[in-house]
């Protein structure tokens, strides 16, 4: 946006002398004459440049007083900014591994799926946004993964593109000796993770609040630390534990390996403690959801999106430059300051004026 300072634009008035001044200075009977007796071999001698251009150094004095006069009223460029303030959610993602997160009970491109490939589809447009989700750019997100034993696969991160990375990689535990259902140790260790960053600084921005969105499919069967103890250290904390059971009701199809390769789908039962999750949830101020399939998993995300929202402050502000005393830039060209070409036109005017199109008084 280009213009002038409100409290001066009235000096552009002082143009409207500079027409006045040129009539006044360019007029014959204003300027001083010598008498000759005869003008003829003047005539006869020819006009030169320097005398069909006696107006030149007047001009440059015009031109300079109309660039004085529109310095005087401070033309400026005015920059329309916007200074965005975020106060983000840090979140931890807990993801459960175990093999039963293997049943194929869920849907992906309207192609039948297991529940820990739904899972990341979903959690991942959670994250960046898509299909009907916003994301959240401005929080704080880690993931941790879990089995019999729960690992820290990525820490609170604004890079949220690497973060989706890591959750494409976790597989289902596929060694027995690392299957199972660590609940409270991944609660746990989520609780911690975002102690450590919330609280004992760094230079990651300081959350309004922390959350755990844990996902599970299963009971708690391994790990020392119960997932009510979890739970508590969470409302200590001020955590919020949304608990998200994944899995059909009753009986869940499950590939089996048959004896003669191959696999085939065999209906499972289902056993999730809801009853512990709820508890969990709700000590710390949370909530349950039971997801059944991906169209209520990605349910249950947006309303995990609506009650922690991010909150965001927009404060806008003028930023101008002075183009009296400052450069600019007009359609790709770089013009220098107005003072400097006021100047310019001034010494020009002088320079010619004492030199070939000096005039005598």
């Amino acid at each position: 946006m280009n213009g002038f300072h409100e409290s001066s634009v009235w000096w552009l008035l002082l143009l409207l002398a500079v027409p006045m001044a040129w009539i006044a200075v360019a007029r014959p009977r204003s300027r001083a004459t010598i008498g000759f007796p005869s003008v003829a071999p003047l005539r006869a001698a020819g006009a030169t440049l320097v005398s069909r251009t006696w107006w030149l150094p007047l001009l440059l004095r015009m031109a300079a007083l109309a660039t004085l006069a529109v310095c005087i009223a401070r033309p400026i460029k005015a920059n329309e900014q916007t200074r965005v303030y975020v106060e983000g959610v840090a979140i931890e993602i807990v993801v459960d591994k175990s093999s039963s997160m293997l049943a194929m009970d869920f849907q992906k491109d309207g192609e039948r799926a297991d529940r820990l490939t739904a899972l990341k589809e979903v959690a991942g447009r959670f994250i960046l946004g898509g299909a009907g989700l916003d994301g959240r750019p401005s929080d704080l997100i880690g993931l941790i993964s879990f089995a019999r034993y729960a690992d820290s696969v990525c820490p609170l991160t604004l890079d949220h593109d690497y973060l989706v990375q890591v959750l494409d990689t976790v597989a289902v535990a596929s060694n027995r000796g690392e299957d199972g259902t660590a609940i409270g140790e991944a609660v746990a260790l989520a609780a911690e993770r975002l102690r450590d960053a919330t609280e004992r600084g760094g230079d990651l921005p300081k959350p309004k609040s922390k959350v755990i969105i844990l996902l599970t499919d299963g009971e708690n069967n391994a790990g020392d630390i119960a997932p009510t103890t979890a739970a508590e250290i969470c409302k200590t904390y001020g955590i919020t534990l949304y608990a998200v059971g994944m899995g059909t009701i009753g009986e869940a199809p499950y590939p089996m390996q048959m004896p003669f390769g191959g696999t085939r789908l065999v209906p499972v039962p289902v056993h999730i403690d809801e009853k512990l999750l709820k508890d969990m949830a709700t000590l710390t101020g949370g909530q349950y959801f039971r997801a059944t399939d991906s169209r209520s998993l990605e349910s249950i995300y947006e309303t995990i999106n609506r009650l922690e929202k991010t909150t965001t402050e927009q404060r806008r502000y003028l930023q101008f430059r002075d183009l009296a005393v400052e450069g600019s830039d007009i359609a790709g060209v770089q013009f220098p300051p107005l003072l400097l070409i006021a100047f310019l036109l001034i010494a020009a005017e002088l320079l010619l004026a004492q030199t070939r199109w000096r005039m005598l008084p």
